[in-house]
């Protein structure tokens, strides 16, 4: 395989307000990138794993933030497709949090290069040469055409990678009520599922643990987050990494002191695919998962650099109750890193 982790999906250009108050009322914002697979990507990059990004960008300079933005985590944006008839999607968002009644988000992203990704347009070679390939419900929800490119990506095949799927429940994408159908068919052909106990209960009307995996025969892990309360994976024999047992492994989230929830969902999958392919236990895969997404909670944008190495492999080392009054805060991973530096012989 060419890397470990290929993530297909769009990415947009983020402006990020600078300062609290509505749409309306904000004079300036900062520009920043957002993406569901590409934070994956890049948060595995900056981790040490070698990780390509396969999408599709309008040829203008937001196009070109994108791609520099990303290949400047370490990521391979070779199979981005240039197109020079539609744009590079954006987007606006006030600064509260996604889970708040007062956040507000604008999209322009209809009609942009990566609605358009089909079989027909996006290097399937480089999709698949990898060990793991991550995809989100996102990218079935933005056309027709992408939805026919996941049907084909996670088809049954000789030698398909491991397929990574973030369901990423977004109403408002699916206008013609049809996504919940597709998102559990989708997440039915992936090996790893990653699902929020809200998602599920929205989507699909499930509740708990048991009726999840009830409905996800298929898959190798199901790993169903509840938000503070933690995070379970639901495993049936093995991921083609390690013997995941055939058991359910809860591991309580770490206390942080969180500034924008936006990112966390796609940090804690880099973090939980981060410890697969390094072949650790699904107990210390859910850890690496958490950690991942401490770092973007304490953080205001959709990406967040994870914790240095050392640092993450420190604290999901810890014993139960040391794991237990964990707490993190803002600049925790800048903090250590500047910590191993200075120590550095």
């Amino acid at each position: 395989m060419d890397v470990d982790v290929v993530a297909l999906g769009e990415s947009m250009v983020t402006f990020l307000p600078s300062r609290p108050g509505r749409l309306a009322d904000v004079p300036s914002f900062d520009r920043a990138i957002g993406g569901a697979e590409s934070n994956v990507a890049c948060a595995l990059a900056a981790f040490g794993h070698t990780a390509r990004w396969v999408s599709r960008v309008g040829a203008d300079g937001f196009g070109d933030h994108l791609l520099e933005r990303i290949a400047g985590y370490g990521v391979d944006v070779t199979a981005v497709h240039r197109d020079p008839g539609r744009p590079t999607g954006v987007y606006f968002r006030t600064a509260g949090d996604r889970g708040t009644g007062a956040h507000e988000v604008a999209y322009y992203r209809a009609g942009s290069a990566a609605s358009a990704m089909s079989p027909g347009n996006v290097d399937l070679t480089a999709a698949r040469s990898a060990r793991v390939l991550h995809l989100t419900g996102i990218t079935a929800a933005l056309s027709d055409e992408c939805r026919e490119l996941l049907h084909e990506l996670t088809a049954p095949a000789p030698g398909r990678p491991l397929i990574s799927f973030d369901v990423n429940y977004r109403p408002g994408l699916w206008g013609d009520g049809e996504g919940a159908h597709v998102l559990l068919e989708l997440a039915r052909r992936a090996d790893i599922v990653f699902v929020g106990a809200d998602e599920a209960r929205d989507a699909w009307g499930l509740h708990g643990g048991a009726s999840i995996v009830e409905a996800l025969p298929q898959p190798d892990i199901v790993v169903v987050k509840q938000g503070k309360g933690g995070a379970t994976a639901f495993a049936r024999g093995t991921d083609g990494m390690e013997d995941a047992g055939g058991t359910a492994t809860h591991v309580r989230a770490p206390g942080v002191d969180v500034v924008a929830h936006v990112g966390a969902g796609d940090a804690f999958a880099a973090g939980f695919l981060s410890a697969t392919l390094r072949g650790l236990t699904v107990r210390d895969r859910l850890r690496y998962g958490h950690l991942f997404a401490a770092a973007a909670l304490t953080t205001p944008g959709d990406l967040a650099a994870p914790p240095a190495r050392g640092h993450a492999d420190r604290l999901a080392a810890l014993d139960d109750d040391a794991w237990g009054r964990l707490r993190l805060g803002p600049g925790w991973t800048q903090a250590e890193q500047a910590e191993e530096e200075a120590n550095i012989p």
